[in-house]
């Protein structure tokens, strides 16, 4: 929510501003000059000044100076009156926001408003963004040829705004190329949305993905803007978009066609200019053998497509991924870690990791809790299975599956049953954690 302070010399003005922007949910205090403005500002932080142009003593054009020199992340609208446009084109020349006429509808002040607001938030998830990215890096160094080639891929096909379509299995990190494409593209200074297709009953994907106006079906108390059309300019990230319902495809490739949304409950067509990747560890083209997903929309999304390489294919980039989690892990749980157990070492190496880097962040994160005195150890709770340890009659899947099992069982011991807390740990929803349960049947008494 905004901080607005209203600077206007007339005092039935300020009061009524006060009251509109109230009652819209946006807080404002008042200032009866630039003098006491200057004041306000030393006292608290302000995200946006409302200030008149044309007050005696410290006037609007001096106020706004005054912020642009000292507090530069200050939004400032000049408020002014027909005769003074002209110098309210200079204050907008001087680094105002805009300027708005006295005359006017206040709703022009609200729009401005939440223009500023949504400029701020999308400042806010870009840095975010960024900062992840950094933190990532690590997480796209490779030695293997493989890996390598996907990256190059995801670089050169970055500068278009052709849709991608990342392959690979769950865990291998299919977001983060997303954002690293994100990254290197020319929207880079815009909104990454992500959006897990997965994690949505089929009954809500529709609403997350086109927004809906209130009242459009039981419990839409407000109007909710849609994921399409939040990642206007931006990237629209859709993970395990192999996941959709059918009606959902048709829809998203309409979309695509003519870049056209209607919020749910509203006959509008919206406009919106995204750039889409997508995302899924599923066969698509067994799925569209199996009428479960459209081939036009396959070809629709596949203009260019990337697939990661499992970490088993990888072995030589497993001891920097090992030393990046533990660093990262012992930074965020405030546990210092000098050493590795060589038993431990061995076994983090040797292991096939059938939920790849996903499930490597997540046992290590757990031998971290675990730990003792600033070492890694072997210990009772945390077994690795290496892949020769499995039957040769035995398929991939059913060693993964395996694997995955003991994995989920092992953390629902550690957290005593706690399924919401497990499902943080995985990454996965609750309602996905009990599907995995179910599938593989484990029980509340495990």
């Amino acid at each position: 929510m905004l901080d607005v302070l209203i600077v206007d010399d007339e005092r039935d003005f300020r009061e009524l501003l006060h009251i509109i922007l109230k009652r819209n949910g946006i807080k404002s205090t008042q200032a009866k000059d630039g003098f006491e403005a200057i004041e306000r500002l030393k006292e608290k932080k302000y995200d946006v000044v409302l200030t008149d142009l044309m007050m005696d003593g410290c006037d609007g054009m001096a106020l706004l100076g005054h912020i642009s020199e000292y507090y530069p992340n200050v939004d400032t609208i000049i408020m002014t009156a027909y005769g003074s446009i002209e110098n309210a084109v200079e204050a907008i020349k001087m680094g105002a926001f805009s300027y708005f006429i006295k005359s006017n509808d206040p709703q022009e002040i609200l729009f401005d408003l939440k223009k500023i607001e949504k400029i701020r938030n999308l400042s806010v998830e870009n840095q975010r963004l960024k900062d992840s990215f950094i933190d990532q890096g690590v997480m796209l160094e490779s030695n293997n040829v493989k890996f390598v080639r996907a990256l190059d891929y995801a670089k050169r096909a970055a500068d278009s705004d052709s849709n991608i379509l990342i392959l690979g299995e769950s865990g291998v990190g299919k977001e983060i190329f997303a954002q690293y494409i994100h990254q290197n593209s020319p929207r880079y200074q815009n909104v990454f949305m992500p959006v897990n297709c997965y994690s949505f009953a089929d009954a809500l994907i529709e609403s997350e993905l086109y927004g809906h106006e209130r009242g459009a079906f039981t419990g839409a108390t407000d109007a909710r803007v849609g994921r399409f059309e939040a990642a206007d300019q931006g990237t629209l990230f859709l993970d395990e978009v192999g996941d959709l319902p059918e009606s959902t495809q048709i829809k998203i490739l309409r979309n695509l066609e003519n870049r056209e949304i209607t919020k749910i409950g509203s006959n509008k067509t919206v406009r919106t200019n995204f750039r889409l990747i997508s995302a899924t560890h599923k066969d698509l083209k067994k799925a569209i053998q199996e009428s479960t997903f459209r081939e036009d929309l396959f070809y629709r999304l596949s203009t260019v497509i990337i697939e990661i390489p499992p970490l088993r294919e990888r072995v030589e980039d497993i001891p920097l991924l090992v030393d990046y989690f533990v660093r990262q892990a012992a930074l965020e749980m405030k546990k210092p870690i000098q050493s590795i157990e060589p038993a431990l070492r061995d076994a983090l190496y040797n292991y096939d990791y059938p939920g790849n880097i996903r499930e490597m962040k997540n046992i290590i994160e757990r031998t971290v809790v675990l730990s003792v005195g600033g070492v890694l150890r072997m210990d009772e709770g945390f077994k690795l299975s290496p892949l020769d340890d499995g039957s040769p009659n035995q398929s991939l899947r059913d060693i993964r599956q395996a694997a995955e099992k003991r994995h989920i069982k092992a953390v629902l011991q550690q957290c005593e049953q706690n399924y919401k807390q497990t499902a943080e740990i995985l990454e996965l929803s609750v309602r996905q954690l009990y599907n995995k349960c179910n599938e593989y049947g484990i029980g509340h008494g495990i």
